[in-house]
């Protein structure tokens, strides 16, 4: 089966992106699956549960968080409450929500989503994401040998490290975060797919999404600025993953980069 993973989007532009090329992909690549990472989608940061739903709506499967995950107060309602949208199952105990799912696709497969966030140059003090990904899939395991990975980090090493160590163990660890997608897909010695990130759903013609002016005149002055998501040149990025669904392995990781021309009566302003 066919699985897509899509990185991080980025606002209304990134939405606007997922709604319009969605359908198109799916069918082009015979699609049973999709997990996007949702952490950015409510205006560049963090995720309201009327956003959660629209994307559902979409035809996303699962939604994954990140460190952007309590930014917008209202969502920790919707994350006790949504089935399969996930935040880092690496936050300490007490933390609204859960860090991992199983959905059953359309053709009857089970598969397991789990989140996690690293540590190296993050936000957050959290628990170990090596130890706590070590611990869920070896209970997901005794449902279905199908496990995807959402590893929300900032460096290459942590991701890579975490690929290395969870090959075999789990189905595909796909990279989010720094919303630039990198070129090492692979499927590792023992059969699990990777990719240290998938990149960002949104504004290229940007800073990772944001601004680009206002980002520079950040790094200039050292001053604290108020960033907004940019609007132009829109993409899609992420990869899709070829499962055999019987063992669990990944057969085969390609990458998917997709323009997107945003209609001009969906043009917004930088405030959304």
């Amino acid at each position: 089966m066919n699985i897509l993973c899509i990185g991080d989007v980025v606002g209304k532009p990134g939405r606007l992106a997922l709604e319009g090329l969605l359908p198109g992909i799916k069918e082009e690549f015979k699609i049973e699956f999709v997990i996007v990472n949702a952490e950015n989608a409510a205006g560049g940061s963090g995720l309201t549960s009327r956003i959660a739903k629209s994307l559902f709506d979409l035809g996303c499967d699962v939604l994954t968080m990140g460190d952007h995950v309590w930014d917008q107060k209202e969502l920790e309602v919707c994350l006790e409450e949504a089935e399969h949208l996930i935040r880092p199952a690496n936050f300490p105990p007490g933390a609204p929500g859960k860090g991992w799912c199983i959905k059953t696709s359309a053709s009857g497969v089970k598969i397991g989503v789990v989140n996690v966030i690293g540590r190296v140059f993050m936000r957050y003090s959290v628990d170990c994401p090596f130890r706590s990904l070590e611990t869920i899939a070896g209970q997901i395991r005794r449902e279905t040998p199908n496990i995807i990975v959402d590893m929300h980090a900032e460096t290459t090493s942590e991701k890579t490290a975490m690929g290395h160590f969870m090959d075999g163990r789990v189905s595909a660890i796909f990279g989010t975060h720094t919303h630039v997608q990198t070129a090492d897909e692979k499927i590792l010695p023992q059969g699990t797919a990777y990719i240290t990130d998938l990149g960002m759903t949104g504004p290229y013609d940007s800073v990772i999404g944001q601004n680009k002016e206002k980002i520079i005149q950040r790094f200039l002055t050292s001053r604290p600025v108020r960033f907004n998501v940019a609007q132009g040149n829109v993409e899609l990025h992420g990869a899709m993953i070829d499962l055999d669904e019987r063992t669990g392995r990944a057969r085969a990781i390609t990458r998917i980069q997709r323009p997107f021309q945003v209609p001009e009566h969906q043009m917004v302003s930088t405030e959304n």
